[in-house]
């Protein structure tokens, strides 16, 4: 069966999704990846989202930081809580990658703006799972081309999941996983705005999973690799609702809401990451004097509750239906040593849901 969570019945619906259900929802986001399959060992790829259509090195934007478990790596982390500033594309990849492709943007925005290296450094954002299981990262596969091809072909409008890009490689619960993406659309003072997050899915253990609250994790115990192997979850939030660094790092607190909500623990071996930011504003790096921001107000109003709790609840709702998105899109692949991550099977899933429900 081929399709995404809410095609099988199984996405969170309690709020609507954009037009394209993924993280391009959100107004001049794009996403770019590169799948590299080669041979018998190489299972990996790139990942890119750019923050707007513009050049976020002139242009940056609030962004924030929020980790659920430490164990990986995202670059750039220290200047985006010292300035709550994002000034780069953020790439995803494999561990082995992380200095590919940081040196891959830095070459590519020294190659497109000439202020680059001269007025002011570059501090890309790179982060990373660890697909070793079926990529054989004692070797390099990802070159500095295959980051600047991610980020030159980069599009809005549907994302492929799964299998793809950074996510070639990964596992998910002792299943295939990969990249997962979601989107909502809420309402606030007769304004809309959209939540969009894409994740990079590397994270758990079977008898973890939960499926809408059902256990299927301890009923599907087949199917399994030869041993389990703990990755990450490296998630990335846009929005396009006015909110400053504290609240974005609020909202990306809540995408490890969504990712408990399918049963992770955030497991001591993984690194669960997360960076939130906001297409409201774009800072420029030319202008010095005070600049007028829009925000929304957050602290509990008596009588309204607190606006800010419908974007909680959008980020929660996207982060666990990518999850699923992944879960169901991925296939079942064979990697190095011969390794295999198997495809989640989803018409046995929904079986056993049924069951369950009805018991």
């Amino acid at each position: 069966m081929t399709g995404r969570a809410r095609d099988f019945g199984i996405a969170p619906d309690s709020l609507p999704s954009g037009a394209f259900n993924a993280i391009t929802d959100v107004p001049g986001v794009r996403v770019g990846q590169k799948t590299l399959v080669d041979g018998d060992n190489a299972r990996t790829g790139v990942t890119v989202v750019w923050p707007h259509d513009g050049n976020p090195f002139r242009e940056r934007v609030f962004a924030a930081t929020d980790i659920l478990n430490g164990y990986g790596i995202m670059t750039g982390r220290a200047v985006i809580a010292e300035w709550g500033l994002l000034g780069s594309p953020i790439v995803l990849c494999d561990t082995r990658a992380i200095g590919i492709g940081y040196e891959a943007v830095v070459q590519e925005f020294t190659e497109m703006d000439p202020a680059v290296g001269h007025l002011d450094v570059m501090m890309p954002v790179v982060a990373e799972c660890d697909d070793g299981y079926l990529n054989d990262n004692r070797r390099r596969h990802v070159a500095i081309a295959d980051v600047q091809e991610a980020m030159r072909t980069a599009t809005s409008g549907p994302v492929a999941e799964g299998g793809v890009g950074a996510g070639t490689g990964t596992q998910l619960f002792s299943f295939k996983g990969g990249i997962g993406t979601a989107s909502r659309v809420v309402e606030i003072y007769g304004r809309q705005y959209t939540v969009g997050v894409i994740l990079n899915t590397n994270f758990g253990v079977r008898s973890q999973l939960q499926v809408r609250g059902v256990p299927l994790g301890r009923m599907i115990t087949d199917l399994m690799p030869g041993y389990e192997k703990e990755g990450s979850c490296i998630a990335v939030l846009a929005t396009d609702a006015p909110l400053d660094p504290l609240q974005l790092k609020r909202l990306a607190k809540r995408i490890g809401f969504g990712l408990v909500r399918t049963g992770s623990v955030g497991n001591d071996g993984s690194g669960e990451i997360f960076i939130a930011f906001s297409t409201a504003h774009r800072i420029p790096r030319e202008v010095a004097a005070p600049l007028a921001v829009e925000r929304l107000v957050d602290g509990q109003f008596w009588t309204l509750g607190a606006p800010i709790d419908v974007l909680f609840e959008a980020a929660a709702e996207a982060s666990e239906e990518a999850v699923l998105n992944a879960l169901v899109a991925a296939k079942t692949t064979i990697g190095r040593d011969g390794h295999v991550l198997h495809g989640f099977p989803v018409e046995r899933a929904l079986a056993l849901m049924r069951s369950y429900q009805r018991g």
